[in-house]
C-alpha cells in the first residue's frame, strides 16, 4: 500500500490568505515556476472574496487603482477560461435620474471610456421603470462574475498547476523566511500576507501604523419578476460619489451636496445603490457602509428597507422575494491599497477600499513581479 507523501515544509513562496489577492499572488508565482503554499484558517474562502457583487469595475477607477485594474482584467479573462467559471464582458451601466448626474456622466464621456445612453437605450439593457431615468451611460471595459463560484474554481485550477493549499490552518506568526502555523512551521523564500482586514490580528503594528480598520456592508439577494434581464452591473448616482474616476470632478461635489441634502437617511447609510444579476436570475442589492475596528455585527433593518424601496423606485420589479441577507466586511484605510514590506521578503498587501475583486489580481501580480525581479540584488546584499 502506497502512503501519500507528507506536505512539504518549505516553498519558494508562502501565501497567507486564500482570498482573491492571495490567489492572485499564488497564480503570479506558480506561472513563474515557483513552488507555492497557500495557508488559510478557513476550509474555503468565506470573506470579502465571496460576499461582493461580482462586479469588476475597471473603467470607474483612477490612478494606481486603474493601473492595477487594467493588469487584473486579462488575468480574470485567462482564469475564467482555464478554470471554467462564469465571467462576462458585460461593461457597466449607469443610471442618471437627475440632470446633475447626467452632467457628470457627460463630463466623464468627454474624457473617454464612457459612452452616453439615452433613457430608452438604458431601458433596453436593464429593467428600468418608465420615466425613472433621464439618461445613462455604459463603461465598456468592465467584467462581471459570480464570486461564490469563481474563487473555488480558481483554487481547483491552481491546485492542478501545483499550488499546495493548507486550509483549516491558522497562521500565528510570519516573517520574510518562515510562517508559523497551528500545524507546524513552513520555511519560505518569501512570504505574502493577504488576509484583508485581519491584518490587525496577525500584524497589528502594520495595521495600526497605516490606519487599517474594517468596513461592514449590508447586502441582500432577491428573486423578482423582471421586465427584461439586467445585461450588466447597474450603478446609480450614489455610486458616482464613490469611484475615483468620478470623484475628481468638481461636478461630483455638487452632486454629493444635493443628494445628501435630499436624502440624509441614505447618506447616513453611506449608500452605494447598485445591482448585479446572477446567472440564476436573482439580483444582488446593496450596499451600506459602516467603519470601525470592529463594526457592529447587528444589521439594521432600515438598511434593507432602503435597498428595497430604492430598487422598486428604479427597477420594474414584480413578485419580489428576499432570498438572502448578509454582512460583508473588507479592509478600509486612508489609502486605496496596503502595500508594506515590514522586513525583507515579507510582503503585506491588500485593497483597503471595496475594489479588491477589481484590482486584487493586479496588486498581486505587481507585488510578485517586483519581488522576484529584485531578489538577486537582495541575495547579493545579504552575502556582502
Amino acid at each position: 500500500m502506497t502512503r501519500p507523501s507528507a506536505p512539504a515544509d518549505s516553498a519558494d513562496l508562502v501565501v497567507v490568505g486564500a482570498g482573491i489577492v492571495g490567489l492572485g499572488a499564488a497564480f503570479a508565482a506558480v506561472r513563474r515556476g515557483l513552488s507555492v503554499i497557500v495557508v488559510d484558517r478557513t476550509e474555503k474562502p468565506v470573506g470579502a472574496t465571496v460576499r461582493n457583487f461580482g462586479h469588476l469595475c475597471i473603467g470607474a477607477q483612477a490612478g494606481l487603482a486603474r493601473e492595477l485594474a487594467d493588469i487584473a482584467r486579462p488575468i480574470w479573462l485567462h482564469l475564467a477560461e482555464a478554470a471554467g467559471f462564469w465571467l462576462r464582458e458585460s461593461g457597466t451601466l449607469i443610471a442618471a435620474r437627475d440632470h446633475d448626474e447626467l452632467a457628470l456622466l457627460e463630463r466623464a464621456a468627454a474624457d473617454g471610456g464612457v459612452s452616453l445612453l439615452t433613457a430608452d437605450e438604458l431601458r433596453s439593457s436593464a429593467p428600468i421603470r418608465e420615466d425613472a431615468v433621464i439618461g445613462g451611460a455604459r463603461i465598456a471595459t468592465d467584467l462581471q462574475t459570480n464570486p461564490r463560484e469563481a474563487a473555488g474554481a480558481i483554487i481547483r485550477h491552481l491546485a492542478e498547476l501545483g499550488v499546495e493549499f493548507r486550509f483549516r490552518t491558522a497562521v500565528t506568526a510570519a516573517s520574510g523566511t518562515r510562517v508559523e502555523t497551528t500545524r507546524g512551521s513552513i520555511s519560505a523564500g518569501r512570504v505574502v500576507v493577504a488576509v484583508n482586514h485581519d491584518v490587525d490580528q496577525l500584524l497589528p503594528e502594520v495595521a495600526e501604523r497605516v490606519g487599517v480598520v474594517r468596513c461592514a456592508l449590508d447586502m441582500m439577494r432577491v428573486s423578482a419578476t423582471l421586465s427584461r434581464p439586467l445585461e450588466a452591473p447597474l450603478l446609480t448616482g450614489w455610486s458616482l460619489l464613490r469611484y475615483g474616476r468620478f470623484t475628481a470632478y468638481p461636478e461630483t461635489a455638487r452632486l454629493r451636496e444635493r443628494m445628501h441634502a435630499e436624502r440624509p437617511d441614505l447618506a447616513a447609510l453611506d449608500l452605494n445603490q447598485m445591482y448585479t444579476q446572477l446567472p440564476d436570475g436573482t439580483l444582488i442589492l446593496g450596499d451600506s457602509h459602516a467603519r470601525g475596528i470592529h463594526p457592529s455585527p447587528f444589521q439594521p433593518e432600515s438598511a434593507f428597507e432602503a435597498f428595497l424601496d430604492e430598487a422598486r423606485a428604479l427597477l420594474d420589479l414584480g413578485d419580489l422575494r428576499v432570498v438572502e441577507r448578509w454582512q460583508g466586511v473588507y479592509a478600509s484605510g486612508p489609502d486605496e491599497f496596503l502595500m508594506e514590506e515590514p522586513e525583507p521578503g515579507l510582503h503585506v498587501i491588500g485593497a483597503t477600499t471595496g475594489i479588491g475583486m477589481t484590482t486584487g489580481f493586479g496588486l498581486a501580480e505587481r507585488t510578485i513581479a517586483a519581488a522576484y525581479e529584485r531578489a538577486p540584488q537582495l541575495a547579493e546584499e545579504g552575502a556582502s
